[in-house]
């Protein structure tokens, strides 16, 4: 089986003057998890390094660099699944954890557990021996910045209606050359939420989901629309039903706009390593291997998008 891989970094209004480290930053992702699959490694392996190599990466908010909630505080959600044996593992409302997707591997693998939150996971970090981070080595000035202007007003709600606040989530599939198929998301979640708040990311079916039998997709937007319709679920299912992962990508963004008004990205890989991605979101960075094992990353904009 050929290797395939495709990822994403945001699907928002995105700043303009972080445009190019965005593209930057999931081109090194997608090389980072190619190299595990080109090498005859995983699927499960290279999306925890493409993901967990976004984690690390300021600009984007997942891990260092992840938006702050009403207290002030980061609180991070994580998922990664199998798609060979429906294995998963995630993290929800955990703190001082720089790679969240690397703890959701290790409850996926070394507890009867799929999903575990808050200081009940934390506290399973630290067991495993996950170096525990201060918040301040995960708080970039971008974001500080941000939550001083939110607190200024008054009424601020983060919804779903589109705005210079991104509803950030980093997300990764892929299909290895034993026809093994995984996903993995990860996110600091939405811009001055209520603590506690948990969004799509980590909720298996909504942020991400992976089976051979079908595909496996990732997804980024606003959460609460997202889990309405599952959507990662939404994108898998119809390509067990025969559509091509560009078409499933398609179908379940248009099945989210329809049912719930909601706006999001989503990246698909198929069963036979075809790869797409749909948003109706003004952008989307995304990056994948193309059919000539050449990286492509890009922003993807509404109207002149190229696709995968």
């Amino acid at each position: 089986m050929k290797p395939a891989l495709i990822l994403h970094g945001d699907a928002w209004e995105i700043e303009e003057e972080s445009s190019a480290e965005r593209i930057a930053g999931v081109r090194a992702a997608a090389e980072a998890g190619w190299a595990i699959l080109s090498g005859g490694g995983s699927a499960l392996d290279a999306v925890e390094r493409a993901v967990a190599l976004m984690e690390d990466n300021p600009v984007l908010n997942a891990g260092v660099g992840s938006a702050l909630n009403r207290d002030g505080e980061i609180e991070l959600d994580a998922i990664i699944m199998d798609g060979r044996t429906l294995a998963l593992g995630s993290v929800a409302a955990v703190r001082g954890i720089t790679n969240p997707v690397k703890l959701a591997r290790l409850v996926m693998e070394d507890t009867v557990h799929s999903m575990l939150v808050g200081e009940g996971a934390r506290r399973f970090a630290e067991l495993k021996g996950m170096r525990l981070a201060a918040q301040a080595e995960l708080t970039v000035p971008r974001e500080v910045e941000r939550f001083r202007r939110l607190q200024q007003q008054a009424r601020y709600e983060p919804t779903g209606r589109l705005s210079p606040n991104p509803m950030d989530t980093v997300g990764a599939v892929a299909l290895d050359s034993q026809g093994n198929v995984a996903a993995a998301t990860s996110t600091g979640g939405v811009h001055f939420k209520m603590p506690g708040r948990v969004g799509d990311s980590p909720l298996v079916g909504c942020g991400a989901y992976a089976d051979n039998r079908a595909g496996a997709a990732a997804t980024t937007g606003h959460g609460e629309s997202i889990m309405r319709v599952v959507l990662a679920k939404t994108a898998t299912d119809a390509c067990e039903r025969g559509m091509s992962a560009q078409e499933a990508a398609e179908y379940a963004i248009r099945v989210l706009h329809e049912r719930t008004g909601g706006y999001a990205g989503i990246v698909v890989v198929d069963r036979h390593g075809g790869i797409g991605y749909a948003y109706n979101t003004p952008q989307m960075a995304v990056a994948w291997v193309d059919e000539n094992g050449t990286i492509r990353a890009r922003l993807a904009q509404q109207g002149d998008d190229e696709g995968a």
